[in-house]
């Protein structure tokens, strides 16, 4: 087993990465825990919940199963509210444990949920994807959309552990993988030339989900990410580089409708788009914006982003938690490895827009 430990102002936790993990999820409640809230989906608890509940019970919890509706769409006040209406419904109190069973979109509002109930309970993320095990289960991050922007509406809230069972990725369709996978990429562009190196070579055996492989870039990844957690908790400075590509792509994801793109596919084609601004006005190498083309291809994200007219993809970008004053700041690259925060002039980004859009 691998365990990466994050240290934050907000709670110091494990990351536990090993096949099996589901099977040892009591080993994460504590011992006054009163009583276990799952929260998941229909499709996550048709695979995995009679599994993860049973693992549980073995801690003599009451354990409660929370369904959500599956689906980026449902990333909203509505579903979160089920939580709340079972939680009271039941009587828990704030000795409870919630536990976060699914995708991002299960472990942002389980979180969410945690954050504010009875102002504040523990809970622990069992992230089911290969995007949200390297990238949305760590560092504390919780919310739900709005109509008008994505993650707008949260909170930073750490969990109690992480438990990473990689033989979940085996039931994981293609797509679901290759979207992972622009999350592992990102870490070695920003942070790690030498890991992104590792994944141009290794592109083929990643989405091939060797174990090997597999295991190495999920373990990368929650260190790089976790020293930028560790340093930057609330995201007033470092952490926003891992943000690298999603002022892009959270308005592919904004412009289509939420879940028309992976968030992993939207964010990989927002690479590209960030490494052609970046280009631009930051000085990043055109073979390394090929690089990244290549790459992104390679582990089998789109390249081209959908033309949503440069009026509507600036007004998208303008609702993103990166703007100050009105201004859109970017995460840009100046080398492979090394990410800035900053803004860029509008008839740049209007440049890139037209062409890297279809």
């Amino acid at each position: 087993m691998n365990v990466v430990e994050v240290d934050t102002p907000g709670g110091q936790y494990p990351i536990r990465i090993a096949p099996g993990r589901l099977d040892a999820l009591d080993q994460s409640i504590p011992a006054d825990a009163t009583a276990i809230a799952v929260v998941t989906n229909p499709t996550v608890a048709a695979l995995y919940g009679e599994r993860a509940e049973a693992a549980l019970a073995r801690t003599g919890k009451r354990v409660l199963r929370i369904e959500l509706p599956d689906g980026e769409s449902y990333k909203d006040w509505q579903s979160l509210n089920l939580v709340f209406d079972a939680l009271l419904t039941h009587r828990l109190d704030r000795r409870c444990v919630l536990v976060a069973l699914g995708g991002g979109v299960i472990g942002d509002m389980t979180g969410f949920a945690a954050a504010v109930y009875m102002r504040g309970v523990r809970f622990v993320q069992v992230p089911t994807t290969l995007l949200a095990q390297v990238d949305s289960s760590v560092g504390g991050k919780t919310a739900v959309n709005h109509p008008l922007g994505k993650n707008m509406i949260g909170a930073f809230y750490q969990p109690l552990a992480v438990e990473i069972d990689t033989d979940v990725l085996n039931t994981l369709p293609a797509r679901e993988i290759s979207a992972g996978l622009a999350e592992v990429i990102k870490y070695g562009l920003i942070l790690d030339p030498a890991f992104w190196a590792w994944c141009e070579e290794n592109a083929q055996k990643l989405r091939n989900l060797d174990s090997q492989a597999i295991a190495y870039a999920i373990r990368r990844s929650c260190e790089l990410k976790a020293q930028v957690v560790g340093k930057d908790e609330r995201e007033s400075g470092l952490r926003a580089i891992l943000n690298l590509g999603h002022t892009f792509g959270h308005a592919i994801e904004a412009g289509l409708g939420y879940g028309a793109w992976l968030h992993g596919e939207a964010v990989g084609c927002g690479m590209v788009q960030a490494a052609e601004l970046s280009a631009d006005v930051a000085g990043f190498p055109r073979t390394d914006v090929g690089r990244v083309r290549e790459l992104v291809t390679a582990i089998g994200c789109p390249v081209v982003a959908p033309d949503l007219g440069a009026d509507r993809w600036l007004d998208l970008m303008q609702v993103d938690k990166k703007t100050e004053g009105g201004e859109i700041r970017y995460v840009l690259m100046a080398r492979i490895g090394e990410a800035m925060m900053r803004a860029a002039p509008e008839d740049a980004v209007r440049a890139v827009l037209a062409r890297t859009t279809q």
